[in-house]
């Protein structure tokens, strides 16, 4: 019988042949001052703090001559003057295939009390991106089975894309819905704090057995310290970079990208960092942008992380920091707007006010041009809305609004489907809603002349089946494999 000591060595590897101890020499409501550490703590190091015979976890936020200061992963309360601290190590994870259908929290511990096992391979926290000329061009559109998201505002592999929304748009369910229905080989979650009660409804009913056969979901509650939200979402960024690492294709999705930016305005600011724009202080956009930057393509010969980030915007304000920040380093944003889902259609999402930046590159030039034609009737019929609903519209007035008063219904329901098999089936349900030819159908004699023309390339025979497909009989060739 063979036995993997590999995730053992790494555990081993990371515990300090040398105990570094220091002292509490001050506690306020945010932080912990702590003396006898000062030349060998570093940003970002763990403590442990004997308070009362109990053990209390921090992290070190700023270094002084004199002192370090730390902040607690738990209440304060309870630190004294004088109580010993113990030194740690960075902040790293060691994340495995094992941790496939589990819920872990920010440390790499399982919440549902069953075993784990680590992975052999130790991944920091915090890393550098891929170098930007060494990484692969972003891939071709994915398959969402959902009709808005094929075809308006499609996801390419290595995308990044930004869902705007309030709350209670259906942001969560649009999130479990690309997490069953994406094309990936691996899917993480990143829950960051989030209501401790909706945990379980979204594994059980939202996510289901099915979803979380290739899930991986890390947590934060809303209770708990700024530190564990904002190592929650790195621990989520490092298991993402693991499985691209291992050659795998990941679906990131992180919720949200808000409550992570608040987390570390509240640990820069207990740091001493001056607060600017609503209180955030500068670091605030280089740390989105760095973590932003970890997902997209790899580099040659490694996987793909295809990022799905949530901003919350208060009041459907898109001018606000975060929004705003993150708007501008990401592939792409969905607006989801409050009046859609008002009135019972989702995803809610505002496909005149959002984009996604992959286009026109992944779609081809009969697909754009039907896209087009679809934001063109959006448009029209949007801004004519206020005149049609009172009645003050004239038929014939406009005959690009008269198209949109036809096509509006259909197209609004056709954003509500899902279940679709490949995004062309997509494209094919569209276009017939608008009258137009099928993008991706092939006339009889271009179909034979791509069979003839590609013959060689299949290693086995390649014939052409004739089959009845329309009222006339005409004949649809079809490429089969023997």
């Amino acid at each position: 019988m063979f036995i993997d000591f590999a995730p053992l060595t790494a555990k081993v590897q990371q515990i300090n042949a040398v105990a570094r101890h220091g002292a509490v020499i001050g506690v306020d409501s945010g932080s912990i001052r702590i003396a006898g550490l000062t030349h060998q703590a570093r940003i970002g190091d763990q403590v442990t703090i004997t308070a009362r015979g109990e053990l209390r976890g921090g992290e070190i936020v700023s270094l002084a001559p004199d002192h370090i200061r730390a902040m607690a992963y738990d209440p304060v309360e309870g630190i004294a003057i004088g109580d010993q601290v113990l030194l740690g190590a960075a902040n790293s994870a060691a994340p495995s295939m094992d941790w496939i259908g589990r819920i872990i929290d920010a440390f790499g511990q399982p919440l549902d009390q069953k075993p784990l096992f680590q992975g052999a391979e130790i991944a920091k926290l915090r890393r550098s991106p891929p170098a930007a000329a060494q990484r692969k061009a972003m891939g071709a559109r994915l398959n969402t089975r959902l009709a808005m998201f094929n075809t308006m505002l499609p996801i390419a592999r290595g995308q990044r894309l930004g869902i705007f929304a309030g709350s209670g748009v259906g942001k969560t369910t649009l999130l479990a819905q690309l997490a069953k229905g994406l094309d990936a080989d691996v899917v993480v979650i990143g829950l960051i704090g989030e209501r401790g009660r909706e945990l379980r409804d979204f594994i059980e009913n939202a996510m289901g057995a099915e979803g979380m056969k290739r899930a991986v979901v890390i947590v934060a509650t809303s209770d708990q310290s700024p530190l564990i939200k904002r190592r929650a979402a790195w621990m989520a960024m490092a298991t993402a970079e693991t499985f691209r690492d291992q050659g795998k294709h990941v679906l990131l999705l992180l919720d949200s990208i808000t409550r992570f930016a608040e987390a570390h305005r509240e640990i820069a600011l207990t740091a001493g960092e001056a607060p600017s724009l609503r209180a955030y202080p500068p670091s605030t956009a280089n740390m989105i942008a760095q973590l932003a930057e970890r997902a997209g393509p790899g580099p040659d010969g490694s996987g793909d992380i295809t990022a799905v980030f949530t901003v919350l915007v208060a009041g459907s304000d898109m001018e606000e920091p975060v929004a705003d920040i993150t708007r501008g380093v990401l592939d792409g944003h969905i607006v989801l707007d409050r009046s859609i889902a008002e009135r019972g259609r989702f995803p809610a999402a505002d496909v005149r006010r959002s984009v996604s930046r992959c286009l026109p590159g992944v779609a081809s030039e009969a697909e754009n041009a039907l896209i087009a034609r679809t934001r063109r009737i959006i448009s029209a019929y949007e801004k004519a809305e206020p005149m049609i609903q009172t009645g003050l519209y004239v038929k014939g007035s406009d005959t690009l609004v008269d198209e949109a008063i036809t096509f509006w219904p259909k197209l609004d329901s056709f954003f509500s489907t899902s279940g679709y098999d490949s995004t062309e089936d997509s494209f094919s349900q569209l276009a017939a809603l608008l009258g137009q030819p099928d993008p991706n159908q092939k006339s009889d004699e271009e179909s034979v002349l791509f069979a003839e023309r590609h013959k060689s390339e299949f290693p086995t025979a390649v014939r052409a089946i004739p089959t009845a497909n329309n009222e006339k009989h005409k004949m649809d060739v079809r490429i089969t494999m023997d």
